[in-house]
Parts: structure tokens; C-alpha cells; sequence
């Protein structure tokens, strides 16, 4: 059977030391740092890890230069540590969470917050505010043998001030949580990236804006903001 229409190359995203990791699915963790969660005034006592998703054509790289997306007067950064999948599996137990692992990096999960309150507001999904073209830059992902992902400083900085700054540690749910409470509703597979949630300090972005994330013992994440999005 002949394709009727010339199909999209695959997403790719570098790896430290050389090649690249293909991109199958993007899901993000909600609300997985105490004080975030406060931040955006909700109770992080009393809810279990969420998440959401956004297609993969939405990673950006480090060093780019991010358009500013239409729609919205309030384009927001928020600092994530990033878990590649490199093995597939279903109802994965907390104990054997990590084998699934391939690696980590730097990430922003970039947010239109003005659409994502309006949403929020009237009980709607959060697509239009998250699932937006260049809004999840990640930097080189480092292969897991020698990181761990349970402890480190991960900090934010926009135009050379730092705006956000916590532990991995103060992650409410740590990634092999993460993974398992995952793997319940989705079977993962090679190629999946998590976005683990963000700290707080959140905050907007105008054109010209120079943002980088660092997380240690991982490559460091630096892009720019640019002008409005244009075809």
C-alpha cells in the first residue's frame, strides 16, 4: 500500500557522547513539588500524580531559539528533570521502576498560563496551554548508570537571575513512583519521555529572554525567546 501523503521524519533529541534518542510520546507529571502545587493553590497532601500529555514534534533543543506562541500574554517557564524510557512494560512494580530507564536531562514545560487558568476555571483539558509548538526544549539526555535522580539541585535562570531553585529530593512522587503509577495507565516503551514536574517559582517570558536550566550531574538546557511564531 502506497502513503498518500509523505510521511514526517522521526523526532530525535541528542545524547551526551554521541547519537540519538527517538521520541515517541511526552507525558508530564502535574503539580509534583509541594510548594509549586501551592504556588498555583493547590493542596499537594491530598492528590495522587496526575499527568498529561503532548506530542513529541513539540521538543526544541538546546541552544534554540524558541518562537513566542500566539494566543497568550502570559508564556510561562517551568524547570523539569526528564526521564527517557528505554524499555517497555505494564503495571511495572516501584521496585523494578528504574531498569525502565534510559537516561535524564534538563527540561522547561512551557506553559500559555492565561489559557491554562481560563481551563482550569471551566473544567476543560489543558492542550491548547501545554501541547504548544517548541514548548518543551530538553537538553542532551545523559545515560542513568551514575545519576541519581532522587537528590541534586535543580535550578532556573532567566537572563542570568536564578527564579527557580529546590531539590530533586522535594519531588513529592520520586521517578520510580512516577514510572509505576505510569505504567498503570499506558503501557511505556522505549522512546517515552517523563516530565517529572516543576519547583516553584514559575514565571513569564518576553522576547529576547535567555533561559537555562542546569540539574546536577546533568548537561545543562539554554534557549532563547523569540519573536511571535510564524509559518
Amino acid at each position: 500500500m502506497s502513503l498518500v501523503l509523505e510521511p514526517r521524519p522521526p523526532v530525535t533529541t541528542a545524547v551526551e557522547g554521541g547519537g540519538a534518542f527517538p521520541v515517541r510520546r511526552i507525558f508530564c507529571v502535574g503539580r509534583n513539588y509541594a510548594d509549586h502545587a501551592r504556588e498555583m493553590g493547590a493542596d499537594p497532601d491530598k492528590e495522587p500524580p496526575f499527568f498529561f500529555t503532548a506530542w513529541a514534534e513539540m521538543i526544541a533543543a538546546d541552544g534554540d531559539e524558541i518562537a513566542y506562541p500566539p494566543a497568550t500574554q502570559n508564556y510561562h517557564f517551568e524547570a523539569e528533570l526528564v526521564v527517557a524510557i528505554g524499555k517497555g512494560g505494564r503495571d511495572i512494580a516501584v521496585s523494578h521502576a528504574m531498569d525502565h530507564v534510559f537516561g535524564y536531562a534538563c527540561g522547561l514545560d512551557m506553559t500559555r498560563r492565561d489559557l491554562q487558568t481560563e481551563a482550569k476555571k471551566q473544567g476543560r483539558p489543558w492542550d491548547v496551554a501545554k501541547n504548544v509548538e517548541q514548548s518543551k526544549p530538553l537538553g542532551p539526555i545523559r545515560r542513568a548508570d551514575g545519576f541519581d535522580p532522587a537528590r541534586g539541585r535543580i535550578a532556573l535562570s532567566l537572563n542570568g537571575e536564578t527564579r527557580q531553585e529546590a531539590s530533586l529530593s522535594d519531588m513529592i512522587w520520586p521517578v520510580a513512583d512516577v514510572i509505576a503509577c505510569l505504567s498503570r495507565f499506558y503501557r511505556i516503551e522505549p522512546g517515552d519521555l517523563i516530565y517529572t514536574g516543576t519547583p516553584a517559582g514559575v514565571g513569564a517570558v518576553r522576547p529576547g529572554d535567555t533561559v537555562q536550566v542546569e540539574i546536577e550531574g546533568l548537561p545543562s538546557l539554554t534557549v532563547t525567546i523569540g519573536g511571535p511564531a510564524k509559518d
